[in-house]
């Protein structure tokens, strides 16, 4: 039997498009969405006063992204807005606090480790961000004691996992590296905190690092190595206590939409998981961005049920403990770790005792993030002058 001659592809049809940041486009869409949330982040942080209601904090936050992204990417259809809802988690409170209107209210109050999660996401390309603030801290009523000890622990913790994300280094470093540092200060390690890989629509990836494993999860914890062009939100939760967290009696009100397939047998599911695809995508939302609350709270039942849909829990630790969270989205760029998203604090309102010893450590803490392009060697300078004089 005969066959036609294979028709020639176009260039279009052979090349497939790169979602990783070795595309400028790609690169560019995720700075686009860290300048948002490190403006936004910002702003709720010097918003954590006493009286401040942490529900209008979040709703602010969420508000704030949202405007922000319609004033980018106005040509075109580009689904944008917010990454990840705003989240204000007090004290031994470890993460996921967002609460209702329908809630009661919650205000904060001078002495409160808060801790102020959100991110922006632009085409699918999300940057997300974490910072920790006591309320009422400043140079002339700094903090002290366990607060201090902890929050420096893991600023110092994310400053040293920044540095050890670059290309061909091993995740099991990071885990170690921020487990002795948090040691320094007395504290611990959030126990099986991830950070996960991002990549396009994706905020959960394959590759992880993980905190203070247990001895079985790190028997069975996956290592994998970095590499070029990789995306990762890099999550530090250290703790004053042992790092071992248990369910809030909190409602959990952050829900994302999973990859798995199934047919849903309740009309209000279905609808509610329509509404969550159009809306949020993949990304993380709040119940009070959803039309109807209660509706989408019944359809939810069986979405998370099925594993249509993953809950965001109100985690906590003991009652007297503070947990302190820097949070930071990091591309690992064949130069060296760029951070896109800021974590801000004010190290002059931190007054701690104890510091770190490990020479190694220190040595990690004091090298640059993004090391320096390498001088041209002055003789090659030279010869090569001394070749062109001579032409």
């Amino acid at each position: 039997m005969s066959k036609t001659a294979p028709k020639k592809l176009t260039v279009a049809a052979q090349e497939t498009e790169d979602f990783t940041v070795a595309n400028t486009d790609v690169l560019t869409k995720y700075k686009a969405a860290a300048d948002i949330t490190n403006r936004v982040i910002a702003q709720v942080a010097a918003a954590c006063v006493d009286g401040a209601s942490i529900f209008e904090l979040c709703v602010n936050g969420d508000k704030a992204i949202e405007d922000a992204s319609k004033t980018v990417y106005t040509k075109g259809k580009i689904q944008k807005g917010v990454g990840f809802p705003t989240c204000i988690s007090v004290n031994n409170t470890i993460c996921h606090f967002s609460p209702l209107a329908t809630e009661a209210a919650q205000t904060l109050k001078t002495g409160d480790m808060v801790k102020v999660e959100l991110g922006a996401q632009i085409d699918g390309y999300g940057a997300i961000a974490a910072t920790t603030v006591v309320v009422g801290a400043s140079k002339e009523n700094p903090i002290t004691g366990k607060q201090a000890d902890v929050l420096m622990a893991a600023h110092q913790a994310a400053e040293a996992a920044v540095r050890l994300i670059r290309a061909g280094n091993a995740n099991t470093p990071v885990t170690d590296n921020v487990g002795r540092i948090a040691a320094a200060y007395g504290c611990k390690p959030v126990e099986g905190m991830l950070s996960h890989q991002q990549e396009k629509n994706v905020i959960d990836g394959k590759k992880q690092i993980i905190l203070n494993p247990t001895e079985g999860q790190r028997q069975d914890f996956e290592k994998c190595t970095f590499a070029e062009n990789e995306v990762y939100c890099v999550d530090i939760m250290i703790s004053s206590g042992d790092g071992k967290i248990k369910n809030n009696a909190s409602r959990t009100t952050i829900y994302k939409k999973t990859a798995v397939n199934y047919s849903l047998k309740m009309q209000t599911s279905r609808v509610v998981l329509s509404e969550i695809t159009k809306k949020f995508g993949q990304f993380p939302f709040n119940l009070r961005q959803m039309e109807d609350e209660r509706k989408a709270r019944m359809g939810l039942l069986e979405c998370t049920k099925h594993n249509v849909v993953t809950a965001y829990d109100v985690m906590e630790e003991e009652k007297g403990e503070f947990v302190a969270q820097f949070l930071f989205t990091v591309c690992v760029m064949p130069s060296g770790p760029l951070r896109i998203t800021s974590t801000p604090i004010d190290l002059e309102t931190i007054k701690t005792e104890k510091k770190i010893e490990d020479e190694e450590i220190l040595a990690l803490l004091a090298s640059e993030i993004k090391p320096k392009a390498k001088k041209a060697n002055k003789k090659k300078k030279a010869d090569a002058a001394a070749a062109e004089e001579q032409k």
